[in-house]
């Protein structure tokens, strides 16, 4: 694959690849979060997308984009669950074969979906081998496309059409807070935030345990670390890509992180007073709002839920944990 910085106009054509099959996800507001925080705080909650994440967005318009011998051979991709729903549902609409590379101990609801959209999975053990290599391995002995989880540049452009909506709907904001794993969604909401509202303080925050990328942002080049440890299952990856990297490094004000106890008092905050379900990786940016990791009094705040797709069984053990 050429590596191509994607830019907003992408996100546009992205946009109007989305309308007819992408839900405009809602945009909540909690009374209680804004008189606790002194703000205007704003939900864009991808939990109500289809396959329940924001993923959708990005996968559909990478798939969509193939062309007619790409679609014809099929596609590969590897992910701990949401790109993998998001890959398997996009080429189940567009009659796409699907194989997904999922580590052994992805979420069993995760994993459950994908195979339910008629997708292929190939296990792997993620402490031990390397995705990458396998899917690698499936392009060259099968002739498939491999779609990676975040650094693409249609996948890119997808992810920040949720940005492009919320700040559409809402108006210029002071700050937004964007879960970090790979990069995919953060720096194309920094595309469409640049564009849209470039004022906006855009902040991606990542789990505690794996802060790659806040160390690459401090130091200025990508830094890998070992496989983090976190029930942020959606953002455990070792290193920003090559083309979410120049993005994040040129537009955002900064990265944060947030611990696991962190994560599931907010997890318990949008079960209990705004009765929805979000998983652990999509609590992020709330986690980092409530905490006040940086001040927001004063403000309008965007945050981005990015899905909802947990195992009820764990879920209820966060819970009874808070």
């Amino acid at each position: 694959m050429t590596l191509r910085l994607p830019v907003y106009d992408d996100v546009v054509a992205a946009s109007k690849t989305l309308d007819v099959v992408a839900y405009r996800t809602p945009v909540l507001t909690s009374q209680t979060i804004n008189a606790r925080l002194d703000a205007q705080v704003f939900f864009k909650c991808e939990n109500f997308q289809r396959i329940g994440a924001f993923k959708f967005r990005g996968g559909y318009n990478a798939v969509a984009k193939l062309s007619a011998a790409q679609r014809k051979a099929g596609v590969v991709a590897f992910s701990s669950g949401n790109h993998a729903q998001a890959i398997a549902l996009a080429c189940q609409l567009l009659d796409v074969t699907a194989t997904i590379v999922m580590p052994h101990d992805a979420p069993a609801a995760k994993k459950a979906a994908t195979l339910g959209y008629g997708a292929r999975v190939v296990s792997y053990d993620r402490h031990t081998e390397d995705r990458e290599e396998i899917a690698r391995t499936l392009v060259q002995e099968q002739g498939l496309t491999l779609i990676p989880p975040f650094d693409h540049p249609d996948v890119i452009a997808g992810q920040g059409t949720a940005v492009k909506e919320l700040l559409e709907e809402v108006g210029g904001l002071d700050a937004l807070f964007i879960p970090l794993g790979g990069g995919g969604l953060l720096s194309g909401s920094l595309l469409a935030a640049h564009a849209i509202s470039p004022d906006c303080a855009v902040y991606g925050v990542e789990p505690q345990a794996g802060n790659d990328g806040q160390q690459s942002f401090r130091k200025g080049k990508v830094v890998r670390i070992a496989p983090p440890d976190s029930i942020a299952d959606g953002a455990l990856t070792m290193g920003l890509g090559k083309l979410t990297f120049p993005i994040i490094k040129q537009h955002a004000r900064d990265i944060l992180t947030v611990s696991d106890p962190q994560l599931i008092q907010a997890m318990q905050f949008f079960a209990e007073r705004m009765k929805m379900v979000v998983e652990p990786t999509g609590c992020l940016g709330a986690a980092a709002v409530f905490n006040e990791v940086v001040p927001v009094k004063g403000k309008r705040v965007g945050v981005l839920l990015s899905g909802g797709n947990v195992d009820l069984s764990a879920y209820a053990g966060f819970l009874r944990t808070a």
